[in-house]
Formats: structure tokens, C-alpha cells, sequence
């Protein structure tokens, strides 16, 4: 099945996320986006295909000769004859494109998921190397998910089949992500496993690696990692919402297809947030535990593990020392170091030591604390503020002057401890004025838990910047917040091109206008 497709999902989705960069910076350069064409304004992540001759189904045959070079359903040759692209409206061949878009990506996806199994999990020198129990964790329940492909592509593809006009697409995607796409929370949820025992492996067993490196090196491979196979479909369950996105935004609305489609994106959406909410569980968990051992507490001890916390961010600030009043540059100690952990509902405050032990000295509730930027006062001031415990350990309000190490570090850590304070532009929550946007050219992976890793193409509101390189910023598919380095990306100078991102973002999140504001909400904790 899929035998003939041309390019494995991995290179699909590269080319795909490309094509759509240069489509806006072509965008982002004109001065009137309504003068786009149609095919620059829906860049295709459209597979080489070619005329579908057996029409019975359940022969997977899309795609079949991968010597055609056909990237747009508007390019296949029984399009091209029958006439049709005369007679629809430009508005219904940029829906028709972008559900055949999601069709043969899908099929692009199955092809390397059936690379992943054949050519690795079912390699008979690998299944001599590995325990069952390492091959499970490895691979999981990958079997269950290329499965679970191969039946949605082919009720997707038989639909194709119906008529060369796409009727829907996304009534498939919801009957199929209602009823089967729990497999990828399942596939998903054991990703911090799957990498460790990776890595382990690779330690550990060097005939395991021998023989990755050299299964990796053949061409069908199509010089791949190993590991970008197993990521794959944790990849393609957020780029499927994406997908349904683009075709939300291209139908008529109030129409059929719409409501069709804002269902599908919400199922769609369910069970990606499950998939990330399985991943942070698992290492979330580990953290905690790791943190409790290192605690010692000079207060009343307070219980740090409980499954609705998690860390936010921790690190070393400097304190400066005496009350506001008795400033001085004089003494030569006028700051000593504190140590923070904080977590999504409490704050502990210690001084690291020895034998990377923490004593915590003080606490407050998340919720109770308060910041505030000092005035610029001189080098020896710069980048400090004011934190204040409304109600501390002691049940009394308390006051700490603290320095970072850069104004992005004092930023970061403002933001963190009071997510609810005002930032430099307005988030897109509020609907009010135009936010600087944002689009991602370098892919990110985050560092540290106020980080956001960052896709190819995505889109963010610049909420705040520092001067030393880092943006706070939103993204406009999930309203996923966090800080990363302004190098990822390219800012969106033109304002109609910002105001169609939005509206377009407001567009896809209408079904649940106050789910949406419940996330941006739960994001900025």
C-alpha cells in the first residue's frame, strides 16, 4: 500500500511548511493582500499524484506514479479535462485544494509510518538485539496508529473517488478522531519513555546502534533519522488540526462545511491537548519528586508533590541585602543569592547548600504575589525588581528586592511570577488594538518551562520583548504562551495581513468563544 508514493512525510511536511513562509513574506511585502493569487495565497502540501485509474475501493491507489509532478488538485489531469475549473468560483478551488491537502499528506504520513514498521520494527537483526519489553517501549503501540491511517485514508480516498469536486472532508475527520484517534494519546503519552529508552539503548547496546546506523543509511530512508520516525505521530495529529484549519478558514460561512469543519477541530483539539497533557504528566511527575529530595525546609514544611502541580521556572536571583532605605554601594556584599522554584500555584524561596540542597526560608501561594519594575538607577541596579509576598510563610506581607542577570532574565521572571500583569502589547484575547505578529523560520525547542517551542510557520502575537533578543509571545492556532529568541523568527510588518491572521484565528476558535478564553486564561498561569 502506498508503495509509489514519492516523498516520505518528513520531507512532505518540510517542503509544505517552507512553501508557506515564502507565501507570506510574499504576502507580508505587498501592499494589498487582496492582490495575492490563488495559488500563492494556499501554499499546497500537496504530494506528486497522478490520474486515478482503478476506482475500487479498498486499493489505496492515490498518488501511484511518483514520476508525475502534479502539486495541486487543480494539476490533475482529470480536473484539467472535465471543464470544472471553469465553471468554480476561485473561493471554492482554494477549499477544493486544501482538502486534498489533507488527503494526500495523509497518505505521505502512512507511507513513512509503514517505513517505521517494515523497514525498523520488523527488521529481524533488531528483533534479535532488543528484550520485548525495550521493543514495546520503543515502539509502543505504533501498530495500532498505522492502522488506524490506513482505514482513515482509505474512507478519505474513496471520497475522492466519489467525484472530482471534494464534497467534505472534515465529516470524515471527526467520525474517525471521535472513535479512533485515542491511539495517538496512547502512542504520544509515552514519548518521554520512548527517548529515554532511545538513548539508553544507543548507550548501551552498540550492536543496537550498529545496526540503526546502518538501516538509517539506506536509500528509502532518504537520509532520515531514526528518531524522525518515531516523532511522527505526535507530528501529524497537531498538523492534521492545522490542516482542518486551513479548510475552516476557506468555507462559506454559516454553511454546512463549517459547522462540519468546527466540529472536527474540536475533537481535533481534545485530543491534542491530551497528547500534550500525557507527555507533561509523565515528566512532570519525575520533576517533582526530584525537587522534593533536594528541599530542606528552615520553615513549616509544606507538601511540594501533588498531581495538580507542576514547576514553572526556577533559578537564581540575587537579593539585595538591608531594608529599601539603607542603599548603599559602598558594602561590597550588597546583594547575596537566593534560589526560586515556582510552581503553577506556590512559591518557595530558598538559599542553595551544599550537596545541592535547597533550604527553603520562605513561601507564598502563587496567587498572593505581586512585581514591580524598579526605575532604572544605575549599572548596579539594573534589571531589578520588587517582589511582594502578600502573605508569606509567616502569615505576614513581606518584601524582597531581587536582581537578574539580564533584562530578558528579569522579564521572564516578572512574567512568571504574576502571569495576570499587563505586558508590553496587548494580547489578542482582549480583541482590541493591532498586536505585532510574528512568524517562526527556525524551528525551537524550549530550554526551559517558560519557554514555547516553536514550528516552522507558525504564527505569534508578540506580547513583550526584551533587548537582549528574547520575545514573549502567543501563538495564534493554540494560544500556547512562552518566551523564545527573536532569531526564530521574522516579524509581519503588514497590518492587513495581521488583521486577516486574527480574523481568521477568531474565525477557527468561534464554536467556543469561552473555552477559548478559559485556555488564554489557564495559559498565562
Amino acid at each position: 500500500l502506498c508503495s509509489f508514493l514519492g516523498l516520505l512525510y518528513q520531507e512532505y511536511r518540510d517542503k509544505s511548511t517552507r512553501e508557506e513562509i515564502e507565501t507570506r513574506r510574499l504576502q507580508d511585502s505587498q501592499t494589498d493582500p487582496e492582490e495575492t493569487s490563488p495559488s500563492e495565497e494556499t501554499p499546497s502540501e500537496a504530494e506528486p499524484t497522478s490520474t486515478i485509474e482503478n476506482k475500487t475501493p479498498p486499493q489505496i491507489n492515490l498518488l501511484r506514479n511518483s514520476n508525475s509532478r502534479f502539486n495541486l488538485w487543480q494539476d490533475l489531469p482529470e480536473v484539467q479535462s472535465s471543464g470544472v475549473l471553469s465553471i468554480l468560483q476561485p473561493d471554492e478551488i482554494k477549499l477544493q485544494e486544501a482538502m486534498f491537502e489533507l488527503v494526500t499528506s495523509e497518505a505521505s504520513y502512512y507511507k513513512s509510518l509503514n517505513l517505521l514498521v517494515s523497514h525498523f520494527m520488523e527488521n529481524e537483526r533488531l528483533k534479535k538485539i532488543l528484550h520485548q519489553s525495550e521493543a514495546h517501549i520503543l515502539f509502543s503501540n505504533v501498530l495500532d496508529v498505522m492502522a488506524v491511517s490506513e482505514r482513515f485514508l482509505l474512507d478519505l480516498e474513496q471520497r475522492v473517488e466519489e467525484n472530482i469536486v471534494i464534497s467534505d472532508v472534515c465529516d470524515i475527520v471527526y467520525q474517525h478522531t471521535v472513535n479512533h484517534f485515542s491511539v495517538y494519546i496512547t502512542y504520544v503519552s509515552n514519548q518521554t519513555y520512548q527517548e529515554r529508552a532511545y538513548k539508553q539503548l544507543l548507550q548501551d547496546k552498540p550492536a543496537f546502534r550498529e545496526v540503526i546506523t546502518q538501516l538509517e543509511l539506506d536509500p528509502k530512508c532518504k537520509g532520515l533519522s531514526f528518531s524522525s520516525f518515531l516523532i511522527l505521530p505526535f507530528q501529524r495529529i497537531t498538523r492534521l488540526k492545522l490542516l482542518v484549519q486551513n479548510i475552516l478558514k476557506k468555507v462559506e460561512e454559516k454553511s454546512d462545511r463549517e459547522s462540519t469543519a468546527l466540529d472536527a477541530h474540536k475533537e481535533l483539539e481534545t485530543v491534542v491537548k491530551a497528547c500534550n497533557e500525557g507527555v507533561r504528566k509523565m515528566s512532570r511527575t519525575e520533576q517533582m519528586i526530584s525537587i522534593q529530595k533536594k528541599l530542606e525546609f528552615k520553615i513549616k514544611s509544606v507538601p511540594i508533590i501533588s498531581h495538580s502541580r507542576w514547576l514553572l521556572k526556577q533559578g537564581e536571583l540575587q537579593q539585595m541585602n538591608g531594608p529599601k532605605t539603607s542603599r548603599t554601594l559602598r558594602t561590597k556584599k550588597l546583594f547575596r543569592e537566593i534560589y526560586l522554584f515556582l510552581f503553577n500555584d506556590l512559591l518557595v524561596i530558598c538559599r542553595q547548600i551544599p550537596g545541592d540542597k535547597y533550604q527553603v526560608f520562605d513561601s507564598a501561594p502563587r496567587g498572593l504575589l505581586r512585581v514591580e519594575e524598579l526605575e532604572d538607577q544605575g549599572q548596579s541596579l539594573a534589571n531589578v525588581f520588587i517582589l511582594r509576598l502578600l502573605e508569606n510563610a509567616d502569615d505576614r506581607e513581606a518584601s524582597y528586592m531581587l536582581k537578574a542577570s539580564s533584562q530578558s532574565e528579569m522579564k521572564r521572571w516578572m512574567i512568571s511570577l504574576a502571569p495576570n500583569r499587563r505586558t508590553k502589547f496587548v494580547s489578542f484575547t482582549s480583541r482590541l488594538v493591532d498586536c505585532p505578529q510574528i512568524q517562526c523560520v527556525h524551528p525551537y525547542v524550549a530550554q526551559q518551562p517558560d519557554e514555547l517551542s516553536l514550528e516552522l510557520a507558525d504564527v505569534l502575537n508578540i506580547l513583550d520583548k526584551t533587548d537582549d533578543g528574547w520575545i514573549f509571545g502567543e501563538r495564534l492556532h493554540d494560544q500556547e504562551r512562552g518566551w523564545f529568541p527573536s532569531s526564530m523568527g521574522e516579524e509581519i510588518l503588514n497590518p492587513k495581513i495581521r488583521a486577516q491572521n486574527l480574523k481568521e484565528c477568531f474565525r477557527v476558535h468561534k464554536s467556543d468563544d469561552s473555552q477559548r478564553r478559559k485556555l488564554g486564561s489557564r495559559n498565562r498561569q
